[in-house]
């Protein structure tokens, strides 16, 4: 039973996180913390790494800290929900930052129209170059076309 216990908190703890990330993106990352993610929004990287980078730090250290805190003295829920972070962690660069941005060119010359419309739908997104109105629904702006089969 704790196993389930364990799985579950892990499942449940990727999928609030993408709440939180929306919710830091639009208050955080497009709030008090801008000039962290304004590179972010130009419209080519000037570097391999931009300050924007600094937010898989950010969201890391959660995680790191509940590793630590959920084998401090033995394994517990704590450890399995920074697993759910990492986890979450490494699907958000592959999705966002080798689908989308294509840092990585693993599927730079793909033809699956699910991952041109997840494009589009960012692209949308990062139309806007300043702080203001960066949190649109993006996903809702582009035509059904891009992800039909």
């Amino acid at each position: 039973m704790e196993i389930l216990i364990f799985i579950v908190t892990t499942i449940v703890t990727f999928l609030v996180m993408e709440m939180i990330t929306w919710l830091t993106h639009k208050y955080i990352m497009h709030g008090f913390l801008w000039y962290l993610h304004k590179d972010h929004h130009q419209p080519k990287y000037q570097n391999i790494f931009e300050k924007n980078d600094a937010f898989f730090v950010i969201f890391a250290a959660p995680s790191i800290l509940l590793f630590y805190c959920g084998i401090n003295t033995q394994l517990n829920y704590l450890f399995f929900i920074g697993l759910g972070i990492l986890f979450y962690g490494l699907a958000y660069f592959f999705v966002h930052d080798i689908l989308i941005h294509q840092r990585i060119k693993w599927f730079s010359r793909t033809d699956i129209k699910y991952f041109k419309g997840l494009r589009k739908a960012h692209k949308i997104h990062h139309k806007h170059l300043g702080k203001e109105k960066g949190e649109c629904f993006g996903m809702l702006n582009v035509p059904k076309k891009y992800f039909s089969k």
